[in-house]
């Protein structure tokens, strides 16, 4: 096909691509600035171009045909390497400019993420974000994000990943609640307590407990004796302990767990990020509970920044990335749980 012939179909070429990837024409169209019956109509020019049917329509959802499905696979490479020289080229000009698309969990971006972009704005007035909170996982090069920011133990190998800082989950109840319920001194007695649970990771209802190798971290108003009391009761380092664990309430949002908590209807377990402030007093609400153990397999121990690999970041991005990085630094004021 002549140049001539082929330069008026690239761009339904590359509304395709998107198609295939978000598996939605309103989803397609919002992502390239077109109305929905203008994406709708492309395609349908495209296939009478083709002379094959590339898209299957349904009422519930968007599929390519094999000849669809043949034609995005050969093309995607080339648009990847066409955006990705774009971009470079539009890097040279200087000032740092575009959107960059951004994911978070749900808690840490309402407290910490959302005061980060709007300084982050106020530093770059020529860059936008657009910032999507959920706690669902989030496949970011199907639906077109730039960065995702999540807490997790190991990045994906398929990623590049930056480390924005060190993070830990922490087990809390109020002090009206310890009061009416008693300190547990091992992980064994939670079995008699009330917990809340997080819905995350397939084991909501079993709790995995290991020795601290810092047990000497307390909330300075749970006391020494308590300590002393704990210590004394503590197994071996290497000893590991299954509870399994009930409560009234289950929830996949920290900061649901936090009010519920709060509200001195258990104990349960939340990322530092997601703690309660001090009181003018410098009294925190919550209290930390079994401060010489640590419950396995839930939230990560660091937060990153995480991107599919990829030959040139943006520079939008990479500004992004970096200002995360400093805001980051100081971490969550892990002394509070401590």
């Amino acid at each position: 096909m002549a140049s001539d012939q082929l330069s008026p179909l690239l761009a339904d070429l590359h509304l395709l691509t998107v198609l295939a990837s978000t598996r939605s024409f309103t989803e397609a169209a919002r992502r390239l600035g077109v109305s929905k019956a203008s994406a709708s109509m492309r395609i349908s020019e495209l296939e009478r171009s083709a002379g094959v049917l590339l898209v299957r329509r349904t009422t519930r959802s968007v599929g390519l045909t094999e000849a669809g499905q043949q034609l995005v696979n050969e093309m995607l490479p080339a648009f990847g390497r066409i955006s990705e020289s774009y971009t470079a080229v539009k890097d040279l000009v200087g000032t740092p400019r575009g959107l960059v698309r951004v994911t978070a969990p749900v808690a840490l971006g309402r407290q910490h993420l959302a005061p980060c972009v709007a300084a982050f704005l106020k530093q770059f007035p020529e860059i936008q974000i657009e910032l999507e909170l959920t706690d669902r996982f989030v496949n970011l090069a199907n639906e077109g994000f730039d960065l995702a920011i999540r807490h997790t133990h190991a990045p994906p190998e398929t990623h590049v990943a930056w480390v924005l800082c060190e993070t830990r989950s922490v087990l809390m109840a109020s002090p009206a609640y310890l009061a009416a319920r008693g300190v547990p001194t091992h992980p064994s007695e939670l079995s008699a307590h009330d917990c809340l649970l997080y819905l995350g990771g397939g084991h909501a209802g079993n709790w995995t407990f290991a020795k601290n190798s810092n047990n000497a971290e307390v909330s300075p108003r749970v006391g020494k004796s308590r300590l002393r009391k704990a210590a004394s009761a503590a197994p071996p380092a290497d000893e590991r302990v299954g509870v399994n664990i009930r409560g009234s309430l289950k929830a996949n949002n920290s900061e649901v767990l936090r009010d519920a908590l709060l509200a001195g209807l258990g104990i349960g377990l939340l990322p530092d990020f997601s703690l309660p402030p001090a009181n003018a007093d410098g009294e925190l609400p919550l209290l930390r509970v079994l401060p010489d153990w640590q419950v396995q397999g839930f939230f990560g121990d660091r937060i990153y920044a995480l991107r599919p690999w990829s030959a040139q970041v943006p520079k939008a991005v990479q500004c992004l990335v970096e200002f995360l990085r400093a805001y980051f630094a100081k971490g969550f004021n892990q002394d509070r749980a401590a």
